[in-house]
């Protein structure tokens, strides 16, 4: 066994030598590797007292990179490989060190797994976003995955990795999430805003915001030694953590029931001011419920629907009904309070009442939103709203029916041409 001092040599079973320095000894390692995991983009080695005999096994996905005095020494692929002057000839700029022979040096040997990672989340804070669809700021809340792989050791391990011992899929997150919370909100806020894309409908452009989000991240990850192999948003959904959010989804949840069950906002609403009228519950305590059923068109008084102004049996919208019950008109489409005015004051839809009950409907309904009964056509002379039999017009006298001008047959409703000469009606 060969003992010299300031730096010579000790050989110890062939394995590790120490090399004297003063009155102290120092391990030095004759064999570097990592048996990384999937999720770690890179790892140093905790030892850096090496020799120029040291081996450095890289396996097939890794890449090596040493770096000594704050500069870079090497990189290595895939291999064995020994640390000696001829793979690194600045040992002998660095460290003075000759050709040949077992020479000590430092150095930190980083390892850098060069495999995709594909399946790194991301989400977002709280963003607004006006949506046209509801015409209001509605608060939003992105999330998805994204896939990296290294491709520029050098430039990831300067640019990113510092003093931290490794480096994986969260560290990496936690290091970019600020960077990449805002390129990723502010991406997402233009797609929808330059295609109009509403929240009601986000589900259908996912993969289109996806593919848009990717080409403006790739320069970005670009920068920083990586190439970004993937990048997908899996939700953009309400915020329902902000009050904001919660409210609005409450209401998308309210309306979905009643399209379901099969009544309006302003049935609802209707139904809402007859419970708490004292007079209705008074009417309906004196067994005259049945009277105001028919008046509300639905059983056991459970809807209230104001009759409308000029339609025979009806009082006048706005007025007082059976028992002496206040009615109102709500609106078909926006489910303002009309009060029985021809125009909504907030939408400015035509008021088209029912002839039994004289709730508001919209223009092409088949049967009335509140007590079901088919909806005739209006007169064409005076626009009076019509019983689906109705042969004449009860206000105006004008006949309903359909005959033709050429030889006078009757034609019943929804004929286009005469059934006995063909003439056009």
């Amino acid at each position: 066994m060969l003992v010299t001092t300031n730096w010579t040599l000790t050989w110890i079973y062939g394995r590790f030598i120490i090399a004297l320095q003063g009155s102290s000894f120092v391990a030095i390692i004759d064999m570097l590797k990592w048996d990384t995991s999937n999720d770690q983009f890179a790892w140093k080695h905790p030892e850096q007292n090496l020799s120029t005999f040291t081996q450095l096994i890289v396996h097939e996905t890794q890449e090596a990179v040493l770096f000594s005095k704050g500069k870079l020494m090497g990189k290595f692929g895939p291999g064995k490989h020994t640390l000696d002057t001829e793979n690194l000839p600045i040992l002998r700029s660095l460290f003075g060190l000759p050709f040949g022979g077992k020479n000590p040096f430092t150095a930190e040997v980083w390892f850098v797994n060069r495999t995709a990672s594909l399946n790194i989340p991301w989400t977002t804070d709280s963003m607004r976003f006006m949506d046209n669809a509801y015409g209001a700021m509605i608060p939003l809340r992105a999330e998805g995955q994204y896939g990296l792989q290294i491709v520029d050791a050098e430039k990831f391990l300067l640019k990113l990795v510092g003093t931290v011992p490794s480096f994986d899929s969260r560290a990496l997150t936690a290091q970019f999430r600020g960077e990449l919370i805002s390129k990723t909100k502010s991406t997402i806020m233009a797609k929808m805003s330059q295609d109009k894309i509403s929240v009601l409908e986000i589900s259908g452009y996912l993969s289109t915001i996806s593919d848009y989000l990717k080409q403006a991240m790739t320069e970005f990850w670009n920068e920083v030694g990586f190439k970004l192999t993937s990048f997908y948003v899996t939700t953009i959904d309400i915020d329902n953590s902000t009050p904001e959010g919660q409210k609005i989804i409450e209401a998308i949840t309210s309306k979905s029931a009643r399209q379901i069950e099969g009544y309006t906002y302003q049935q609802e609403r209707s139904f809402d001011a007859m419970q708490a009228s004292p007079i209705a519950g008074i009417g309906l305590g004196m067994g005259i419920g049945s009277g105001m059923a028919g008046l509300m068109g639905t059983p056991g008084g459970t809807r209230v629907s104001p009759p409308s102004a000029g339609v025979p049996g009806a009082v006048p919208a706005g007025g007082v009904g059976l028992a002496g019950s206040v009615v109102t008109v709500f609106c078909a489409k926006c489910g303002t309070k009309t009060g029985g005015a021809k125009f909504c004051p907030s939408c400015g839809k035509a008021y088209n009442p029912c002839p039994e009950c004289g709730a508001d409907n919209i223009a092409d309904a088949v049967k009335c939103v509140m007590c079901s009964r088919p909806l005739g056509k209006a007169c064409p002379k005076c626009k009076t709203p019509l019983a689906v039999d109705a042969k004449f017009c009860p206000s105006c006298g004008n006949s309903l029916k359909k005959v033709c001008s050429k030889c006078g047959t009757e034609s019943p409703d929804g004929t286009k041409f005469c059934p006995n000469c063909g003439t056009g009606l």
